[in-house]
């Protein structure tokens, strides 16, 4: 596995030096800007990506501030209590896409974040979890939340700011080229051993998962 600074020198190359690249990579908040966020833009967030999964993303976008006004503002409580009168009118809602069991995701994460409230609220939970842990936090996503496994949690936790890396396609292969697995992770060894990668780099760099994932991705794209 190379370290750190090679694949930066790779990525560097491809992208017009170490200072272009510097500009290209995002930076995560922290953990108090995390726990700042509100509630509702967290429900929002998960259900944007839950949503475009399996669509064009430009459809979910135009849609998108129908979406807020169908779900009262992505509101935790509101969404949470959501009966049957308000789930069978949103699978007739032109203003949003009418999937069910997407609608219904909406309803369990909101009552899932209700949940974290009892442990300090989503924006604590998330922002306080160490990265050197990043995996057992996707992991936990998956388990508590609805719809939140694969890529949907990471992704719409990194565009809330919260450290993360992304498995992309890009990433997948970097990661492939390191030896660190020889395929796209699904398995629990697999991640681990992703997360035993990240760590390493990170330790060589001093830099944010989010950084380290950026590098890798634009070695490769």
């Amino acid at each position: 596995m190379r370290s750190f600074r090679e694949i930066f020198e790779i990525s560097a190359g491809r992208h017009g030096g170490a200072e272009a690249l510097e500009a290209k990579l995002g930076r995560p908040k922290s953990a108090a800007e995390l726990a700042a966020i509100p509630e509702d833009r967290w429900l929002a967030e998960m259900s944007k990506y839950i949503f475009a999964t399996g669509l064009n993303w430009t459809v979910i976008e135009k849609k998108w501030p129908g979406f807020e006004e169908a779900f009262h503002g992505f509101d935790v409580g509101r969404c949470a209590m959501m009966d049957d009168v308000m789930f069978d009118g949103l699978l007739t809602d032109t203003r949003i896409v009418r999937h069910g069991a997407k609608i219904a995701s909406v309803r369990d994460n909101a009552a899932f974040l209700l949940e974290l409230r009892d442990e300090g609220g989503v924006g604590k939970v998330i922002g306080e979890w160490p990265s050197a842990e990043f995996v057992a936090l996707l992991e936990m996503l998956k388990k508590r939340g609805s719809r939140l496994g694969g890529m949907t949690g990471a992704y719409s936790m990194r565009m809330l700011g919260r450290d993360s890396y992304i498995l992309s396609r890009d990433v997948v292969a970097r990661l492939i080229a390191e030896g660190v697995i020889d395929k796209a992770p699904t398995s629990k060894s697999a991640m681990n051993a992703v997360q035993e990668a990240f760590n390493t780099w990170q330790s060589q760099s001093g830099r944010s998962l989010t950084e380290i994932s950026r590098v890798l991705a634009m070695s490769i794209g």
